[in-house]
């Protein structure tokens, strides 16, 4: 761990530069507003360690598949999201001395994120070499009034000295991915220009032909009053600036507003770009720095009050929590059903594609109880417009008649990503689309979503599973070999417990919505009977002979499941006996002998029993639990919110809390040491996850909102507010009580510690 931010219930604060953990705080320190983002890069020239990051959604690259054996089935590319233009560029140059804290002498650094209204903060003082010293404060956000625009606020004094500056302002597209092949690069030229005030860049993805165009306009002040200065202006292929050579004198102010505006063709027209992106960044120049920051922060405010988790008396915990939901709702508005949460959002590229089914198993809950329900639905929506291509990939594979297998990774549907034993054996992800449809459907009892969306989906879900299991004739069950589950510290096992769970509860669920279907909306059954080519009688016997007698292992002697048919051969140990410098697994043993060895990445039979929690007992769910968690290593960032719901739900307080911990501030606190990657945006949503359905126990049981909370001994009280069904309910729980309260919408019947109530 590396615990070196500030504890802030607001802020996320950085002290002193320290250049080694300079990627670290690049990705913690991120801005996004669902349509652009912004790794927390410098203004200024930076030459040190640095990972530059500018992304738009929707905008990627299918780069070339690179394996050093090809099989069939393999897909042709891995799709990356791409660096996308720089629009942040402000350099100072002093009479030849450049402005660069990786050659100045730094003091006085410091580095703060206001989640509250969603503006970064960097103040500095730098003593350059020739010993001229500057004092600066930059201000940064990404408008979430307006996707399309950003704004900076650079303020520098020099402090012993007059001089000439020359301030550099411009549009960088001549940019490379960090995992790019050869340092390829990805963006071809359309067009550049630059005139006294204004500079534009439209760039063309190679292959995929997405154009981004970024535009900047700016204004100065000295001294409070509004400066011109000697302009020049300079154009290159894919770059374009204005130099602005003025007078400083030493002890005042000069202020730089950079304002950019980012359109994409996704949203206008091609040949229209360029227009619209200068027409609108002078409007957005016009209305200047504080009446966007006050839209901006207007929409951040909205937002907090319909999500925000309070916490009382525990700092740490309480930073943890808002960073993740500041986070969340930075990388994802639900505004627009084609875009999805990409794993590290806007803070970094790896993990390449946009959409895994961490969508699905853990971010659906948090944009049910949190934002209008068009949100999830969309979501939904997002995954049912990819249907055609679900079942492409399951063609390749061999399985036919419509079957549908849905992608590890993916853009636009197709399967791109190119790890044979995870993208082909990790089999249990298609049924993901299943269980959130359940999740959505139990929710917001919006059952005709089966009849508009859902049933097709489930078909060809069904008809995968259908062809991917085998009868064995040894156990006289259905078996399903040669997967990999969600612990991917286990390959190409067979009868992984939670796969062969999922898939028979698959089947069962898409008979259930064949009823609903068929007896609510005959007419759009019969369109589906024929559309589908879909036997009835005899699919469903097949789905409901496998899900009768699909085999689970299991050690009865232990009263445990198995994660698969050979884990007991494993020499069984806890993770608490292995060496602190062997940990993280993955980034220090070999991956051989992290397969052979029993340390799990992630529970999957854990993961199963809290999906379905309400099909095991509570001594069941104890058993396992006490069974598989010692030798969990949770170095996968999914693992430890699974734990805190379990551990709450058995009593195991000091376990949940010590896994909330470990979640919430996964990122803050670099425990898998790999934040300069990114941040771990999807497993953020268990953090939120972990307060409510842990601490607060909410379930939907039988039609209705429940409660079991319990509150941390290092908490005083905890709060949030949940959106279920129209109305709106506010929970806060002390260490004496429980309150609820109906904050908007019709009465509600709930059930509070297993007592009906009233509201």
């Amino acid at each position: 761990m590396k615990q070196y931010l500030k504890h802030h219930e607001w802020q996320i604060i950085e002290e002193g530069f320290d250049p080694h953990l300079n990627r670290i705080s690049e990705s913690v320190f991120s801005l996004g507003n669902g349509r652009m983002g912004q790794r927390a890069n410098f203004e200024e020239t930076y030459t040190g360690d640095t990972h530059q990051g500018t992304y738009v959604a929707g905008i990627y690259y299918p780069d070339k598949t690179r394996v050093g054996w090809w099989k069939n089935g393999y897909p042709e590319y891995f799709a990356k999201v791409l660096n996308a233009p720089s629009w942040i560029g402000i350099g100072f140059n002093f009479e030849g001395q450049e402005l660069d804290l990786a050659k100045a002498k730094v003091e006085k650094f410091e580095r703060v994120l206001d989640m509250k209204q969603g503006l970064l903060t960097r103040s500095f003082t730098a003593t350059l070499a020739d010993g001229k010293k500057v004092s600066v404060q930059a201000q940064r956000f990404c408008s979430m009034a307006d996707g399309e625009v950003g704004a900076i606020r650079y303020a520098l004094t020099p402090i012993n000295f007059s001089g000439t500056v020359k301030i550099k302002l411009s549009v960088d597209a001549d940019v490379v991915n960090k995992d790019s092949n050869y340092d390829e690069k990805f963006w071809d030229r359309v067009y550049e220009e630059s005139q006294m005030g204004w500079a534009v860049v439209n760039a063309q993805t190679k292959k995929t032909q997405f154009q981004v165009c970024t535009a900047m306009e700016y204004k100065i002040e000295l001294g409070g009053e509004r400066i011109g200065g000697k302009v020049f202006t300079n154009n290159r292929e894919k770059y374009a600036d204005n130099v602005v050579e003025l007078s400083l004198v030493g002890g005042k102010e000069l202020v730089v507003y950079k304002y950019a505006v980012v359109l994409s063709s996704e949203n206008h027209p091609k040949d229209k770009l360029v227009k619209h992106c200068l027409g609108k960044v002078g409007e957005v120049c016009k209305k200047g720095f504080a009446a966007l920051l006050h839209d901006h922060a207007a929409k951040w405010e909205h937002t907090w009050k319909d999500c925000d988790v309070a916490i009382e008396g525990d700092i740490a915990a309480q930073q943890g929590i808002r960073f993740n939901i500041f986070q969340l709702m930075q990388t994802y508005t639900g505004e627009d059903a084609r875009l999805n949460i990409g794993p590290k959002g806007f803070t970094g590229e790896k993990y390449g594609g946009s959409t895994y089914w961490d969508t699905e198993a853990y971010c659906l809950p948090f944009y049910l109880s949190t934002t209008n329900p068009d949100v999830a639905r969309n979501l939904l929506i997002y995954r049912y417009k990819h249907l055609p291509l679900a079942i492409a990939n399951a063609k390749k594979l061999g399985f036919t008649d419509g079957a549908a297998f849905y992608p590890f990774v993916t853009m636009n549907g197709e399967e791109c990503h190119n790890e044979w034993e995870i993208t082909f054996e990790e089999i249990h992800r298609t049924s993901a689309m299943a269980y959130a449809m359940r999740d959505y459907i139990e929710y917001t009892e919006d059952k005709n979503y089966w009849v508009d969306y859902g049933l097709e989906v489930l078909i060809g879900i069904s008809r995968f599973w259908a062809q991917r299991v085998n009868w064995s004739s040894d156990k006289n069950k259905y078996v399903i070999l040669g997967v990999t589950g969600p612990n991917e510290y286990e390959n190409n096992v067979n009868n992984n417990w939670y796969t062969n769970y999922l898939g028979a509860w698959t089947l069962r669920f898409t008979c259930q919505a064949i009823d609903f279907v068929k007896k609510n909306s005959p007419e759009k059954y019969q369109a589906l009977v024929t559309q589908l080519n879909f036997n009835e009688n005899s699919e469903t016997k097949k789905w409901k002979d496998i899900s009768d007698k699909m085999y689970y292992p299991e050690d009865k002697s232990r009263g445990v499941y198995l994660q698969q048919d050979g884990f007991l051969d494993k020499e069984l140990m806890a993770a608490n006996d292995l060496r602190p410098e062997d940990r993280p697994l993955n980034q220090k043993w070999s991956w051989d002998r992290i397969l052979r060895s029993c340390f799990i990445k992630q529970a999957d039979v854990l993961q199963c029993m809290y999906l379905f929690e309400d099909d095991f007992t509570l001594d069941q769910i104890k058993r396992n639990f006490d069974f598989y968690e010692p030798m969990t290593v949770h170095e996968s960032s999914l693992s430890p919110c699974v734990h805190v719901i379990l551990a709450s739900k058995l009593g195991y307080q000091e376990k949940a809390y010590e896994m909330y911990l470990r979640t919430s501030r996964l990122d803050l606190d670099d425990y898998n040491n790999d934040t300069e990657d990114g941040c771990h945006i999807t497993s953020m949503a268990g953090t939120w996850m972990s307060v409510v359905k842990g601490f607060g126990g909410m379930r939907v049981r039988k039609n209705q909102l429940h409660f079991s909370p319990f509150i941390p001994d290092q908490w005083k009280s905890y709060s949030f507010r949940v959106e279920f069904r129209g109305r709106v309910l506010k929970v806060k729980v002390t260490k004496t009580k429980t309150e609820v309260v109906l904050e908007s919408g019709e009465p509600l019947e709930i059930v509070l510690d297993g007592k009906p109530l009233s509201l």
